[in-house]
């Protein structure tokens, strides 16, 4: 097999493709052929050890991903040789082959590709989490979804669309906001030209809106409080733009609103059978053609460097998926 091994956590160029020997799953396992992997924020920071989660040297990195199996370890009875899963186990993916813990490997029903599979998890868990289970967004309600054309924002679209909200997408260039306009947002604002408190005043007659997706932070947050509807929700997704904000708590006062934490990992950790039940009506949905991950461009495995770099550029609508 060959992998991207990160034996210096130092950046994306410490970053080596080898070859190593094929594993054999332990108990609990099973050994992948990945057919595709996506590429999201989180590795970006693994592999500066910048991230939350600081595996041990030397790792793969590669979060998502989704392939065949190979073979299964003993104990390991949901999962059969030649049945194809995609899995987020935090790393491994970046690979042609990896060790997945069994448990973490969601079957893929028939007719769904690999490359949308590898891009679906993450996206689709952490914006339902936060809408419809953090937010308890209800239908007629308007959703601000900031970082709208990235892979939570395309994500975070479809599902509040989905559940019958009035959607805001705000993006920072005209290409980003089309792509939205595409998917099902009802309204669109590009940041870069526009003053975003104007404009959301304009586009709900004053009133905000509802419920704030923000997976940017930076510069954009405490405006986008200030426009917060009464009873409002801020999400607190991420930090794509880099600065974690200081939000003045007395904006959540005067609005009485709700500053919502989301992390959907721990979700997955702490509540299994919520997280299961979760899964299960993402994957309906997809089938159903209600939710698509937005796919920017496929990459071959071997031109991991690339990819990273293209994605640095800010330049990406959508996800980013290596294939091999």
């Amino acid at each position: 097999m060959h992998a991207w091994l990160c034996e210096n956590p130092t950046g994306v160029d410490a970053l080596t493709w080898k070859e190593l020997p094929t594993p054999s799953p332990k108990a609990g396992e099973v050994l992948l052929e990945i057919k595709a992997a996506s590429l999201n924020f989180p590795d970006t920071l693994i592999v500066q050890n910048k991230y939350q989660i600081k595996p041990p040297l030397p790792f793969v990195p590669g979060s998502e991903y989704a392939g065949i199996v190979q073979a299964v370890g003993d104990g390991v009875t949901h999962l059969k040789v030649g049945q194809a899963v995609a899995c987020l186990s935090g790393t491994g993916g970046f690979a042609t082959h990896t060790i997945a813990p069994a448990a973490m490997c969601m079957p893929l029903p028939n007719g769904f590709p690999f490359v949308d599979a590898a891009a679906f998890i993450m996206i689709y868990a952490t914006s339902h989490h936060a809408l419809i289970d953090r937010a308890q967004l209800k239908a007629g309600e308007t959703v601000l979804v900031l970082g709208a054309a990235g892979g939570v924002g395309t994500s975070a679209i479809q599902i509040a669309k989905a559940m019958g909200a009035r959607v805001i997408a705000a993006a920072s260039t005209d290409e980003k906001c089309a792509l939205c306009k595409k998917i099902g947002a009802d309204e669109t604002i590009n940041y870069a030209t526009a003053n975003l408190r104007d404009a959301l005043k304009e586009l709900t007659g004053g009133k905000g809106p509802d419920v704030i997706y923000d997976p940017v932070g930076g510069d954009l947050a405490e405006p986008a409080l200030r426009s917060i509807a009464w009873r409002g929700r801020y999400l607190v997704v991420g930090f794509a733009a880099g600065p974690i904000p200081a939000l003045p708590f007395n904006l959540a006062l005067l609005k009485g609103a709700s500053i919502v934490g989301v992390f959907w990992g721990e979700f997955a950790k702490r509540e299994p059978k919520a997280n299961a039940a979760m899964m299960m009506q993402l994957a309906q949905w997809y089938g159903q053609g209600k939710i698509k991950p937005v796919i920017d461009r496929t990459m071959p495995m071997a031109e991991l460097k690339a990819a990273f770099a293209h994605m640095g550029s800010r330049a990406v609508m959508g996800k980013l998926v290596m294939v091999n």
